[in-house]
């Protein structure tokens, strides 16, 4: 089994737990409290509502609610809501069960840019008065063109000297609905020769005709993510604006707004490395892909990287925001080895997973020497290690193996049952196989075996049984539906193809078994939504939170017990 590692934190230490990488911003953090820059912090999660958070999000989330937790501080949840073309209340609902089931909140009530409209609408206006705007009518193509390259400057609009009078009128006359959507765009009057590329007059505001999930159709013109950003941050008073890198060369335009308009506040822009996880996608253009064209069964596909996908697989809280402590936080980008997160989730669910045993594919067992209608109520505990109680598990002459617990030939080292052969049930007595059923086409479809009704709980006298099985009462068991993740992509990296494909070509085709007719045994048959077991010698699994309910259990494997991809 391979070591979980992260390229941008250190391998796993002692006892195979990885070490905690430091939080670069904490220090940055105490000394501005310390200092009395400010005498709290305040931060903000500003997703967009346009899709399903994924893992990459859980690190924003953890790093931003949770300084603001530990420093004593506030996280505002704010959505930017700037493009309403492909918003959706769906997501905004979303988003916020996703946060609360991370174990955090937000301050006061849901923010959305679109709350703060009016006032962005001012600001444009101001910025047209102080001749730092120009409503322009270059075509996309011909923008594009005009902006230059990061090796070649860009050339000034032919638009751009209109006057200010001209300016306020077109600005008002897109505002009022005149035009067409792209007909005219209004932007900053920056620097069309700047190094940044994204000090090059960019755009403040474009005409959709689109109606908004908030604010319905008083708008035609909506601000973009640049404009948006470091103002809803003046105005809600937040003191450590915290983001990717991705925005680090958005930063000089963060301020740039900041600077010449009369804001309440001037925040401070901070980055730091996105989570990048291997054999995942956290697009989410592709992510709707994979929803729209059926690959998977929707957003919250437990082979998704999307936060619903992990929860109903069977992640915990916990589980996802040790494995975002783990990572670290830090200016350095790299990938996640997803035998990270695995190793997080068996390390949660090692300690509060209560055990259980599931016949995945079962093999009726019928032991010849006990007696008919005879029952044992076996008591096994629920946890090794933990006071968890115990569970009640009733023995009779049927039950039910594994079918690849039993091989006529077995290959050498083989600790299970064979021909003549024994071996132990788990919390139970000592078996042998005597004799295998066959049908006409020569599969096995019963065992007959015998017991030793000296073995429970103790050796049989003279002679050693190596191996131990699980088993579930024939009777008394409960039939269940088993469902056998694996990682979606078998690639490391699924944007990488060859010849011109695409990451479809790297979707695994045995991401999903599902599997039938399984035999559980009795205590689960009552399993809540959501509840979430260690099958002994199976993995650890979770009772679908839409699909299983008491009576008729779904089972979705969370983890295997050990890594099955390591090298």
């Amino acid at each position: 089994m391979s070591k979980p590692t992260a390229d941008n934190a250190p391998n796993a230490a002692a006892k195979g737990a990885p070490a905690v990488p430091a939080n670069f911003l904490r220090p940055i953090i105490q000394a501005d409290l310390d200092s009395g820059k400010h005498s709290s912090i305040v931060t903000r999660f500003p997703p967009e509502p346009n899709g399903y958070l994924h893992i990459g999000h859980a690190k924003s989330i953890c790093v931003n609610f949770g300084l603001a937790k530990e420093f004593g501080g506030v996280c505002h949840l704010r959505f930017d809501d700037t493009n309403p073309a492909k918003e959706d209340q769906e997501y905004i609902d979303a988003i916020q069960s996703d946060v609360k089931w991370l174990g955090f909140d937000w301050a006061g009530d849901v923010r959305y840019a679109s709350d703060y409209f009016d006032q962005l609408h001012d600001w444009a206006v101001e910025l047209i008065k102080r001749g730092k705007a120009y409503v322009c009518d270059l075509t996309p193509d011909q923008a594009k063109q005009y902006r230059g390259s990061l090796t070649e400057p860009g050339k000034n609009s032919p638009f751009r000297e209109r006057s200010v009078e001209e300016n306020l009128d077109l600005f008002a006359r897109m505002k009022a609905g005149e035009y067409k959507d792209g007909e005219r765009v209004l932007r900053a009057k920056i620097d069309m020769a700047s190094p940044n590329m994204n000090l090059r007059d960019p755009i403040l505001y474009r005409i959709r005709h689109a109606h908004h999930h908030q604010t319905g159709d008083k708008w035609c013109i909506y601000p973009n993510y640049d404009f948006t950003h470091g103002q809803s941050d003046a105005i809600e008073g937040i003191t450590h604006s915290i983001c990717t890198l991705e925005f680090e060369g958005h930063r000089p335009l963060y301020d740039w707004f900041l600077d010449n308009l009369p804001v309440p506040a001037h925040p401070r822009q901070y980055e730091f490395s996105r989570l990048n996880l291997n054999y995942t996608i956290t697009s989410k253009r592709k992510l709707k892909q994979l929803v729209d064209e059926k690959h998977v069964s929707a957003w919250d596909d437990p082979r998704m990287s999307t936060l619903s996908g992990f929860r109903r697989r069977g992640y915990t809280p916990a589980s996802i925001r040790n494995f975002c402590e783990m990572v670290g936080t830090n200016r350095s980008d790299g990938v996640v080895d997803m035998s990270m997160l695995e190793f997080s989730i068996r390390d949660d669910l090692d300690r509060t997973a209560p055990r259980a045993m599931c016949v995945l594919r079962p093999l009726k067992v019928v032991i010849t020497n006990y007696p008919q209608g005879q029952v044992e109520q076996l008591e096994l505990p629920r946890h090794p290690k933990e006071d968890m109680g115990v569970r009640v598990l009733p023995f009779a002459r049927e039950i039910y193996i594994d079918r690849d617990d039993f091989m006529e030939e077995p290959p050498k080292g083989y600790k299970r049952l064979e021909p003549a052969g024994e071996v132990r049930l788990r919390g139970s007595y000592v078996i042998r196989a005597d004799e295998a059923i066959k049908d006409a086409d020569g599969n096995i479809v019963e065992l007959r075996c015998s017991y030793d009704p000296d073995t429970l709980g103790k050796n049989p006298e003279g002679r050693k049984v190596k191996g131990v099985i699980h088993w579930v009462p024939a009777e008394a068991s409960v039939e269940c539906e088993v469902r056998l993740y694996d990682r979606l992509f078998r690639s490391p990296n699924p944007e990488k193809t060859e010849d011109g494909g695409t990451f479809l070509d790297n979707i695994n085709p045995d991401s999903l078994q599902v599997l039938t007719g399984c035999r559980a045994e009795p205590s689960l048959g009552q399993a809540q939504p959501e509840d979430r077991f260690q099958f002994e010698r199976e993995g650890y699994f979770c009772a679908d939170l839409k699909d299983s309910q008491p009576g008729r259990p779904v089972f979705n494997r969370t983890v295997t017990l050990r890594d099955s991809w390591g090298s």
